[in-house]
């Protein structure tokens, strides 16, 4: 029995370590649209290591977010970096997104959008590129869900746009 536990502690040892080599690097974007109030309610969820990371970089100033030393500088910082890096565009037309809010949840932090007047949806073209300037292997994970369909996306430094179809 005794071997048996280190022979696995010796083939786990290894790819327990080698995981915590490469991070991960991914946004997920929640996408509905609502009939009834004819809008896109959009939730983006983020790293929120990483966004401190890139905001800091690009503002050259250290960004604190979610911890008391967060200021309204870093929290402007965040949602307009969002408005600059995710795109909309509905049935041919760019759209724009309204800041609702934002919570921070363990390391994540969530931002809330959502985008008015949207009335018989054929078409939305979406262009994330958040944090892909700071992160070569960055995904961009999109969920879009309408009364009648779902679909996902995954965008890419190579490919940060994707276009979906409604009938």
């Amino acid at each position: 029995m005794k071997r048996l536990t280190i022979l696995l502690l010796l083939i786990a040892a290894p790819l327990l370590t080698a995981a915590g080599i490469h991070k991960f690097y991914a946004s997920v974007t929640k996408i509905e649209y609502v009939a009834p109030k004819k809008s896109l309610q959009v939730i983006t969820q983020i790293f929120t290591d990483d966004l401190e990371k890139t905001l800091s970089e690009r503002s050259q100033r250290k960004v604190h977010l979610g911890t008391k030393k967060e200021t309204e500088a870093d929290v402007e910082l965040m949602k307009q970096y969002i408005v600059k890096k995710l795109a909309l565009t509905v049935n041919n037309e760019p759209v724009v997104l309204k800041y609702i809010g934002h919570k921070f949840e363990t390391d994540q932090v969530k931002l809330f959008y959502e985008v008015t007047n949207i009335t018989n949806l054929k078409s939305v073209e979406i262009e994330n590129t958040v944090l892909m300037g700071m992160f070569e292997d960055q995904q961009n994970i999109i969920h879009f869900k309408t009364s009648k369909n779902r679909r996902s996306l995954i965008l890419e430094r190579e490919n940060p746009k994707g276009l979906l179809k409604f009938d």
